[in-house]
């Protein structure tokens, strides 16, 4: 498994999905919030897995060129910005124009019917 990742599992788990996910999560509501288009996330948890994959290296003796950890910290964090993206967008749309959109679950909302009391 640390072939694969580049690191062990312990610092894998530490770094990448407790410490860099953190950063992840916070970038995905920061797009939210600013209103932009989720596709920004691709190049911002890119950079955030590179730098991950240095710090591994640097502090932990991972190794740097390792593609499949590059790439497997990349989904990762990448996943933990489209949660957090779509957590906020949600609570965003239903927040701001209650009048107009309701929530229908935990990643959607729905146009209110005409009859509807907010």
């Amino acid at each position: 498994m640390s072939e694969w990742l580049g690191n062990d599992l312990g610092v894998f788990l530490g770094l990448t999905v407790v410490l860099f996910g953190a950063a992840a999560w916070m970038t995905g509501q920061a797009l939210s919030e600013t209103w932009r288009s989720f596709w920004h996330a691709l190049p911002y948890s890119l950079l955030l897995a590179i730098t991950n994959r240095f710090l591994g290296f640097a502090l932990f003796e991972g190794e740097l060129l390792s593609l499949s950890g590059l790439v497997s910290a990349w989904v990762v964090l990448l996943g933990l910005a489209a949660l957090a993206f779509w957590l906020a967008r949600v609570h965003l749309m239903c927040r701001q124009y209650p009048w107009l959109y309701e929530r229908a679950g935990l990643f959607a909302w729905r146009a209110r019917r005409e009859g509807d009391v907010t």
